[in-house]
């Protein structure tokens, strides 16, 4: 390891245990190196600006962002849920079981767990708590848990990030996310049912057949936004990036045109609380960017991977490790940050290995999220807080039974690639 990279990492963790966002402080950390080593340090702004404007798939983050917003604002996600309580609210743990399909259908259209947790999340859990029906701390802990489905069925801004670090299919990533984010939602609410039987939770009233058929017209144009996305990436008419423009354009028509639900104010609010998020995201990006040619210049990755050949290591204890490693590194680092800089360090090795990049980037992905609703930094526990005002320690008291059985999905996916890339070999992957 040479001095700069030694100074470089330091000053990093440094920063960051202080409190520093960490995009400032790869960013300061970054220009250290260059300067130590004797660089000129300009070439911090140009990797950030070049690798930023080089990155076509990127306009999807931001797409996906507004359009979750619109969604949120414009009582489409009052829709979604409504058809949801009639589908499922009879059963026992119904408004748990709602809060699952309902999360199923709103991944679809967001690609953001944030935007699911802070969104949708919020008013079920009102639904929820209303009565004393679930105590605060389970509504809340469910809701967590269920949003990190967001990401994994498509569209998913993660899948979009991890793409652009490893030139893999955004497409094929997609596909590969459909079945395991199903798998996430049946061990959901598989603990959900046993839970609600265990606690004793008050069965909900049906909501009569009769009223079914109009509670499905009234949500079917938002539920027909995921037959779109995919028809339109799988079926040749658009790229994922303009398919996240269709995103954005539909939810506005439904929301203005449709349901009559949108004013000006609010899409302005929206357009600048969007602009806000890419800009957070984007800064992280470029920072992610400017570390990343800090570890090709050393030459990390093919370091590792020599390393990890040279031990003879089955690809199986391989993603047994990383993913270990991803898991303790989700306690504390965001879920963008994983896959921007610390999943490149590994692409090589699994390239060495033999290893799948689409099935191994839908497990990192899934594995990222899990990291979300992880205690202590857990950000997804943190919303739901800030939006519900629910005690940090309550929701942390009821996370652990659903962390546990997304835990045991997770190692299903890594054991049997094939529930990963059965979609994707069915629409014409080779890998």
């Amino acid at each position: 390891m040479s001095i700069a990279l030694a100074l470089c990492l330091i000053a990093m963790f440094s920063l960051a245990a202080i409190g520093t966002p960490i995009a400032y402080s790869i960013i300061v950390s970054a220009v250290i190196y260059l300067a130590v080593g004797g660089q000129d340090i300009a070439l911090a702004g140009e990797q950030m600006l070049q690798g930023l404007y080089e990155s076509f798939v990127l306009l999807a983050v931001p797409l996906f962002i507004v359009a979750a917003g619109i969604m949120n604002a414009g009582t489409i996600s009052d829709r979604l849920l409504s058809f949801c309580v009639a589908a499922v609210g009879r059963f026992r743990g119904g408004l748990g079981h709602v809060n699952v399909v309902a999360s199923l259908i709103f991944s679809g259209m967001s690609g953001s767990a944030v935007a699911d947790a802070a969104g949708i999340g919020k008013i079920i859990i009102e639904m929820m708590t209303k009565d004393g029906r679930y105590p605060r701390g389970y509504a809340a802990a469910i809701t967590a848990a269920s949003a990190t489905i967001g990401p994994v069925i498509p569209p998913s801004i993660p899948m979009v990030l991890y793409a652009l670090v490893s030139n893999t299919s955004i497409g094929y990533l997609f596909l590969g996310g459909i079945l395991p984010g199903l798998l996430m939602g049946a061990v959901l609410m598989l603990m959900n049912g046993y839970l609600a039987r265990v606690r004793n939770f008050a069965l909900e009233a049906p909501v009569p057949l009769r009223a079914l058929p109009k509670i499905t017209a009234n949500a079917f144009p938002a539920l027909l936004m995921p037959a779109i996305l995919l028809y339109g990436i799988y079926g040749g008419v658009t790229t994922p990036t303009e398919a996240a423009a269709v995103a954005a354009a539909y939810a506005l028509l439904l929301s203005t045109l449709f349901y009559r639900a949108m004013s000006i104010s609010a899409l302005y609010r929206i357009l600048v609380e969007s602009a806000r998020s890419s800009a957070a995201v984007g800064v992280v990006i470029g920072a992610a960017l400017i570390l990343n040619y800090i570890v090709a210049s050393e030459n990390i990755p093919n370091m590792v991977a020599q390393s990890l050949v040279g031990l003879d290591i089955s690809p199986l204890m391989f993603l047994l490790a990383v993913n270990l490693l991803l898991l303790l590194l989700g306690c504390v680092l965001d879920a963008t940050t994983i896959i921007l800089v610390i999943l490149p360090l590994f692409i090589p090795t699994c390239r060495e290995l033999g290893i799948d990049l689409v099935h191994f980037g839908v497990v990192a992905v899934i594995n990222s999220m899990i990291g979300l609703i992880t205690p202590p930094y857990g950000i997804l526990l943190f919303v739901i807080n800030a939006v519900t005002r629910i005690p940090l320690g309550e929701i942390i008291r009821e996370i652990w039974g659903f962390l546990a059985v997304l835990l045991v999905a997770l190692l299903l996916l890594i054991l049997f690639p094939s529930i990963v890339l059965f979609l994707p070999r069915l629409f014409g992957y080779l890998g």
